[in-house]
């Protein structure tokens, strides 16, 4: 039995699968978030280790035969800090982080981003591992100092429990490595200023690595020491693996915190000349990448209106079913996070709007305008990453079939939901499993689904609501200001 565990940023999930790849038993905990003054998000490595071990000792006490292996994914970006004993230096800095925010700005005004995003495809935005660890080289040097890694969740983790100081190639790829070569990149390194810490730069493990529980993980879980481990990719291709992406021009639609949408493609090819924005991921199979394009909008969106509204998640069904499309003439853009906007543009001084409201419109016609400019967001996605083939979808959003609803209508194409939840766990078993020799039939994992068709009439009217929507974001991006 292989225990998948999903590290996400505000929850870690747990599941161990059957043969044919239906989940047999889960649990899940929530991570502790802290949003600080001035747009900095942080996270304490000790409680996120914390998670892992109550869900996977959950799990495993659920468990009538003996678990063979542990494998990991979660979150990426941000910057987790750690010394030689995988001790946090201080609390990890998260993904949604702003306070490099006027820093990616000054680097974007200076040609820095164009000239990173030239050499590894990979355009940068606050929270990524080059502006934040820039900005602590300013601000907190004697932190980095303290470091014997500049790392992130999943290898943190990993760290905690092997004690092997390493990185995955999908998360190294974030900004400095070069996807075609899986080496870093020395000159995208130089353009940030940060040739000096190129030590805190953890190599990334060879394809198909497997570590091993030492004592310290094996007490912390209460799993065997020895037992086989392995961590990656990230959650991003995780959920494209889980979720059955297999041909180049698929795509995956992860409607969580951040929106993620990626396209399946064995070229990563890029010319630099293009919007420095998304990035290019190395995937478990050499010669196929996932152009990636992670929106910084999401269910914090949704989360964000229900505070405001006085609501609860559950309602917004039964509110999207109150409005028409098109929200009676309410328009939005979605672009909430304090750290702007990432993907397909970088701007950390993106703002949302609201416009079109009279005293005629009600809390439905906002929830609507919301969850409408987040779909638009997610087509301006695909169009950039390339959306040719089939389109699969995961995530908290998609729990709604109002909004999936919304999505398949504005981005006119049928959407495959996988039936069984943990897409990015299930991903990061089936990785296992070929790292193991183990495989399993990849194919049937894939086939339990269901699949959401647009409606011809919506399809049609969101086509003008698009346009409008491209022109509201090229008027508001002559605005914008830090």
């Amino acid at each position: 039995m292989i225990i998948g565990v999903d590290i996400g940023t505000s929850l870690t999930k747990a599941v161990v699968f059957d043969e044919a790849g239906v989940s047999l038993h889960q649990a899940c905990t929530p991570s502790e978030v802290h949003h600080l003054s001035g747009g900095r998000v942080e996270q304490d490595l000790d409680q996120v280790v914390g998670t892992v071990a109550t869900v996977v000792r959950e799990v495993a006490a659920k468990l009538d035969a003996p678990v063979t292996a542990l494998a990991l994914t979660g979150q990426g970006d941000g910057v987790w800090l750690r010394d030689e004993d995988g001790n946090a230096v201080r609390p990890a800095i998260s993904w949604l982080d702003g306070r490099a925010n006027a820093l990616l700005a000054k680097w974007q005004a200076d040609g820095v981003s164009r000239e990173v995003f030239r050499r590894t495809g990979s355009g940068m935005f606050p929270g990524c591992a080059a502006a934040v660890l820039s900005y602590l080289d300013t601000h907190e040097p004697e932190v980095l100092d303290q470091a014997a890694v500049a790392g992130y969740c999943v290898d943190a983790v990993l760290q905690r429990l092997t004690g092997e100081i390493t990185v995955d190639v999908s998360d190294a790829s974030l900004p400095f490595l070069d996807p075609k070569t899986r080496r870093y990149d020395e000159g995208a390194i130089a353009a940030v200023g940060l040739t000096h810490r190129r030590n805190l730069l953890a190599e990334p493990a060879p394809p198909k690595a497997v570590f091993r529980l030492n004592r310290r993980g094996a007490e912390l879980l209460g799993l065997p020491e020895g037992l086989p481990v392995t961590a990656g990719p990230f959650d991003l291709p995780a959920s494209a693996i889980g979720a059955g992406v297999r041909a180049p021009g698929d795509g995956i639609l992860t409607a969580g915190t951040t929106l993620a949408c990626q396209v399946l493609t064995d070229n990563a090819e890029f010319d630099g000349e293009g919007e420095p924005a998304g990035m290019f991921l190395s995937t478990p199979t050499p010669g196929e990448y996932l152009h990636a394009m992670p929106a910084m909008v999401g269910t914090a969106s949704i989360d964000w209106i229900c505070r405001l509204l006085g609501i609860e998640v559950t309602e917004i069904g039964t509110l999207l079913a109150q409005s028409p499309p098109g929200a009676a003439g309410v328009r939005a853009l979605p672009f909430l996070s304090a750290s702007g906007e990432r993907a397909p543009f970088v701007d950390a001084s993106a703002r949302a709007q609201f416009a079109g409201l009279s005293l005629e419109h009600g809390r439905a016609d906002v929830v609507r305008a919301l969850c409408e400019s987040i779909a638009y967001a997610a087509r301006h996605c695909f169009d950039a990453a390339g959306l040719s083939g089939r389109l699969y979808a995961c995530g908290g959003g998609v729990r709604s079939a109002e909004w999936t609803q919304i999505f398949a209508d504005v981005l006119g194409r049928p959407i495959v939901i996988p039936s069984d939840p943990g897409v990015g766990a299930r991903g990061a078993v089936l990785v296992a499993a070929e790292a193991l020799n183990q495989p399993f039939d990849a194919e049937l994992w894939a086939s339990s689904s269901r699949t959401v068709s647009p409606v011809p009439e919506n399809v049609e009217f969101y086509q003008s609501g698009y346009a409008d929507y491209q022109a509201s974001l090229t008027a508001a991006r002559g605005l914008w200001r830090l």
